[in-house]
């Protein structure tokens, strides 16, 4: 039986473009999952690019970087990954003040300007311009998730990469050192396991009876079929909630809660918000809850009522259009940077996982990763390092 180089467990975007880079690198690399399309935080995610918003040095780097990566990557995968640059609304609601919402973009490398309600609503006809106060606008980049996933995953095979569909159900392992993965059927021996299935990295990785600072919301949203109506520009409040819930959520005298199923370690948050895809279907949402167990039962009913409610004052015209809610899970750290890198005291195995901004960070960090695991030790991995947080 052969045994990889690499194997990569996940094919999400992580996964997905990671085991690309590696392959791209010489290296033997199989790709598993339990299902051939992502179904989870990739497959429901909205896309977006933030390359404005790196507020320090590594993450502005990353940043330029990501995006001009994305600005040749379907040429480089030779297949589109549907990738655009639009406005970017962050609406600000009709009691906000401005100078308030502005400070926590006061860092970014390009700060989103503040207009009109009038200006907002020249951007984007569909808004209720009576139920803001204004909004912010920047520029922003998109691709289509699924577009982006199965373009590295075919370039991926070009290169001579395996793929492999079925559950991992076990790490192997001998002492301090991992050597492969389970499946129901099969072992799959490898030099180097990297984990990369985003919030079931944690349960996983439970499992062999390792431990790691990494978290996860479920994320509800509503998925529409593609409809004629056009929304220009993507929609998100300035004044989001979701870091906050999730700084809370992470914080160390959490950790024991979340290898426990039945926790809700924070109240849930609504972030209002709305984006359209090349093919026109819509994704809204989304609500987030910090649940301990991966398969916790939720009120779908309730949740699309409370969406629709929140996306109604601000679009109108979406408050009832056809679509289905859906659930995934996204995975988090506690400083807002990716977990990357060696687990500290296994050999073979390795973690990446809890992107913030997975579509931005996520080209540049894959290759980076790549390179420095056939070459010299990169300072931007190494800053992103699952030691980081030993103190």
């Amino acid at each position: 039986m052969q045994t990889f180089d690499w194997i990569v467990v996940g094919n999400g975007l992580v996964g997905a473009a990671v085991s690309y880079e590696l392959a791209r690198q010489g290296l033997s690399v199989l790709l598993i999952d339990r299902a051939l399309e992502p179904g989870n935080a990739t497959r429901y995610s909205y896309g977006g690019i933030p390359y404005w918003s790196g507020s320090t040095e590594l993450t502005q780097q990353l940043c330029r970087e990501g995006i001009a990566k994305h600005r040749q990557l379907s040429d480089e995968l030779e297949a589109d990954t549907q990738f655009r640059e639009l406005d970017l609304l962050l609406t600000l609601a009709a009691d906000g003040d401005p100078d308030v919402a502005a400070a926590p973009y006061a860092k970014c490398s390009t700060p989103p300007r503040f207009i009109s309600a009038a200006e907002a609503q020249e951007l984007e006809p569909l808004l209720n311009g009576g139920a803001i106060a204004g909004a912010f606008t920047v520029r922003h980049g998109h691709v289509s998730p699924l577009a982006l996933v199965s373009a590295y995953n075919r370039a991926f095979q070009r290169l001579g990469g395996t793929q492999v569909i079925a559950p991992v159900v076990d790490l192997v392992r001998i002492k301090n050192r991992v050597t492969g993965i389970l499946t129901a059927e099969q072992a799959y021996p490898a030099r180097h396991v990297l984990v990369a299935a985003g919030a079931f990295s944690r349960a996983l990785l439970h499992q062999a009876k390792i431990s790691v600072p990494l978290y996860y919301t479920h994320a509800e949203l509503i998925e529409t079929p593609p409809l004629a109506l056009k929304l220009r520009a993507l929609i998100m409040p300035a004044q989001t909630q979701r870091f906050a819930l999730e700084n809370k959520a992470s914080q160390p005298d959490t950790d024991t809660q979340w290898d426990e199923p039945g926790h809700e370690v924070t109240p849930p948050i609504l972030d209002s918000g709305a984006i359209q895809f090349l093919n026109g279907h819509l994704c809204l949402g989304q609500i987030s809850r910090t649940l301990t167990d991966l398969e916790a039962e939720l009120d779908a009913a309730e949740s699309d009522r409370r969406m629709r409610a929140a996306i109604a004052s601000q679009l109108p015209a979406l408050a009832e259009v056809p679509g289905t809610w859906r659930r995934c899970r996204v995975s988090f750290s506690r400083d807002g940077l990716p977990l990357v890198g060696p687990l500290p005291g296994i050999e073979g195995l390795q973690v990446m996982a809890g992107f913030s901004a997975p579509f931005v960070y996520l080209p540049p960090v894959a290759q980076r990763f790549a390179q420095a695991v056939v070459g010299e030790s990169d300072p931007a991995i190494n800053a992103m390092a699952v030691d980081r947080f030993a103190q």
